[in-house]
């Protein structure tokens, strides 16, 4: 699975923030159609999101489409609009039923055979930002092959709540947690919430740092300026790089023959020890 440390969305609607976001090297790329376009500006959206599909070179950037939510009776129409573009995942907002994805997922599957891709080449990432999305995260992270990543929307599940946003976040900490937990048990990727305020960078590479250690791949973010301390902050060091790759040589080397736990610079090293190196692998693109 390839590294996801920052998901920039930037509004469909705007010609020249999609020029602007392509040359970025942010890690994903999201061309919104929901919650960054005013609904008298949705078609006009896709067309943008069509052509900066088409015609901008994103470089290494993920090009992902978030399409409007499955009760907006607007998915059908995002999804006409933008599958042509082959872009390389779809994210899904207010995911609350594992149905939701598989009515997705089948129409995607339809596309794919129509225009000769491969079987499950584009991605799903879903939201999860509801009481209810929560509630159904086991059969949400566990129904859908496609599926790569949960993403937690915390300003929307506060709200669903009627809880009161904080800084420090505690309204929603057990959701932050719970999401984290249902991605690692179903081998999904986590991404974090958003940072909204982009002119506090302390506080921006203090949610970041959080969300690291918590165990999320990333985090969602809205401005250029918090590319950079984002996805430095989800990336290991020099030294957890080092040491992640001598217990996964060493892990292919002692299964090679026949052994299972093994012993590594004088410490029993077992499979849970053995799959943390292995993410931190995964979150440098390794």
């Amino acid at each position: 699975m390839r590294a996801r440390r920052a998901l920039l969305y930037v509004p469909a609607s705007d010609w020249h923030k999609l020029q602007k976001a392509a040359t970025l090297g942010a890690d994903c790329v999201c061309l919104d159609l929901e919650d960054g376009v005013a609904p008298n500006m949705k078609a006009e959206a896709r067309q943008l999101a069509l052509r900066a599909l088409q015609e901008l070179d994103f470089g290494r950037s993920e090009r992902l489409v978030r399409l409007n939510g499955a009760e907006s009776g607007l998915q059908a129409e995002d999804l006409a609009a933008t599958l042509p573009g082959r872009p390389d995942g779809l994210v899904l907002p207010k995911v609350s039923h594992p149905e939701q994805l598989r009515q997705i997922s089948q129409q995607i599957v339809q596309h794919e055979a129509a225009q000769g891709w491969p079987a499950g080449s584009l991605a799903l990432l879903a939201q999860i930002e509801s009481a209810l999305g929560l509630v159904n995260a086991r059969e949400i992270a566990s129904g859908e092959p496609r599926l790569q990543a949960l993403i937690f929307g915390a300003e929307d599940y506060a709200s669903d709540l009627g809880a009161k946003r904080s800084t420090e976040g505690r309204e929603v900490a057990y959701a932050r947690s719970a999401v984290v937990t249902f991605a690692a048990a179903y081998g999904l990727q986590a991404i974090d919430m958003l940072w909204v305020d982009f002119r506090d960078g302390e506080g921006l590479a203090r949610l970041a740092a959080e969300g690291a250690g918590l165990g999320y791949s990333g985090m969602q973010i809205i401005h250029p300026s918090q590319i950079e301390p984002v996805q430095n902050a989800f990336t290991p060091s020099t030294e957890e790089l080092a040491a992640a790759r001598r217990v996964v040589e060493a892990y292919e080397a002692n299964i090679a023959e026949g052994r299972g736990a093994f012993a590594l610079d004088g410490k029993m090293v077992d499979m849970p020890i053995v799959k943390a190196a292995q993410r931190v692998l995964a979150r440098a693109g390794e």
